[in-house]
């Protein structure tokens, strides 16, 4: 009886055997052709297939409109409120009258709030390439900012938005009469803003992975798929960039609102992944969005402001000048155009709305074209991200009518 209970378990153990290679081998091939599928995704870029490139961003525009006019219609109420909202703003703005002050310094400063939280979720798509605007914009307006308040020895320059250049006050003030805060305070409001952008830029990942632990579906974003990978390999990871996202996500998990607020509050190129961790573990969209914006509104912009504005301070500036000259054999040739720009920037501070126009330095222009090659180059990608997108739906239609032949 023993040998025949051996006999009965042993084609038992067999086939749970051979279960197990066929769910291992269906795991492999299943892997295999999402790599497979991403590969011809990632090969769609506008510089090697460019017509099919823009027939497919075409389409996915197209279904992009319809879905985004069927949440609308949805919402019909509250695009209704807008809309009245609108239509009364217009008619107090092109009515004649005394409020007419009011409502011209809130358009004011609703478009100059506009446009630095515009380019603070900018910085958090880091525009395409991951360059944050911080560089190419709120950075050099607070060096500017900082010059201007120490060459005038005043902050009394006009309410923001500013004219093309800071004009200078009259009289101007004493010397030594520019304090820190003062420039701080006179930069505050961009800088929130601008930290705001960032902090609403983060929402798009929070949302797309709550969505997919809800509804259990497959999003079309490939940090989730990595996200997802990291978490099913995380007892082997190895690599540094590994360890570091898997600390970032135990911290966010464990921690709640703090450790959100502490990983918003430093320079993180890691920050996504708290996004996604916790839409993924369904954290509340308050906790995750109030430590967020305090973080990066306001803690992390203090930081970047304090550094960008010690950093050009009058002392300092003038001992880096110094400091590039002093450099063997490119010292010299490089000190002569930052001089020669630091100069420009006097000279328009004190001849600003005259006559006198001080020559194009060739960092500006420099500034000017890396700028414009970052936009363009944000661009290409929005086409490229959602020519591949209508290339996944494309692949998830061809799977789902392979299934049911």
């Amino acid at each position: 009886m023993a040998a025949n209970g051996a006999s009965c378990e042993q084609p038992q153990k067999r086939g749970g055997a051979r279960d197990k290679q066929n769910g291992k081998s269906t795991d492999s091939s299943l892997r295999e052709r999402r790599q497979r599928d991403k590969e011809d995704r990632l090969s769609l870029v506008v510089w090697r297939r460019p017509i099919t490139t823009l027939h497919y961003f075409l389409l996915e525009t197209l279904i992009k409109l319809k879905e985004w006019t069927f949440k609308l219609w949805q919402r019909r109420s509250a695009v209704f409120l807008v809309l009245v909202l609108c239509a009364l703003f217009s008619i107090a703005y092109s009515t004649e009258g005394a409020h007419q002050q009011y409502v011209e310094y809130l358009e004011k400063k609703f478009l100059w709030c506009a446009y630095w939280v515009g380019l603070g979720i900018l910085s958090s798509v880091g525009l395409g390439t991951g360059l944050h605007t911080f560089l190419l914009y709120l950075g050099p307006h607070i060096a500017s900012v900082t010059l201007a308040a120490y060459e005038c020895g005043s902050t009394d320059f006009p309410e923001p938005p500013y004219p093309d250049q800071i004009v200078c006050p009259q009289g101007g003030g004493a010397e030594g009469s520019i304090s820190l805060f003062s420039i701080m305070s006179k930069v505050r409001l961009e800088a929130c803003m601008w930290g705001a952008g960032t902090a609403i830029g983060e929402l798009p990942p929070y949302f797309m992975a709550r969505a997919a632990r809800q509804s259990g579906a497959d999003p079309d974003d490939e940090d989730y798929e990595e996200f997802e990978e990291m978490l099913e390999q995380a007892e082997g990871a190895q690599d540094f960039v590994t360890r570091a996202k898997l600390g970032v996500q135990h911290m966010v998990q464990r921690v709640g609102f703090f450790g959100i607020l502490a990983c918003a509050s430093i320079p993180n190129p890691l920050f996504d992944l708290a996004g996604i961790t916790c839409g993924h573990f369904l954290v509340p969209f308050w906790t995750f969005f109030g430590a967020t914006l305090i973080g990066k509104a306001i803690i992390k912009m203090h930081i970047q402001k304090l550094f960008v504005i010690i950093t050009f301070s009058k002392h300092i500036v003038e001992q880096m000048v110094s400091l590039i000259g002093s450099v063997p054999k490119v010292g010299p040739a490089l000190q002569k155009p930052f001089s020669q720009y630091l100069e420009a920037q006097r000279n328009k501070l004190h001849h600003a709305g005259g006559s006198t126009q001080a020559d194009e330095n060739w960092l500006s222009w420099v500034f000017e074209k890396v700028v414009l090659v970052m936009v363009c180059y944000f661009v290409i990608s929005i086409v490229n991200s959602m020519a591949q997108s209508y290339t996944k739906r494309l692949q998830q239609q061809r799977h789902s009518e392979e299934k049911t032949k």
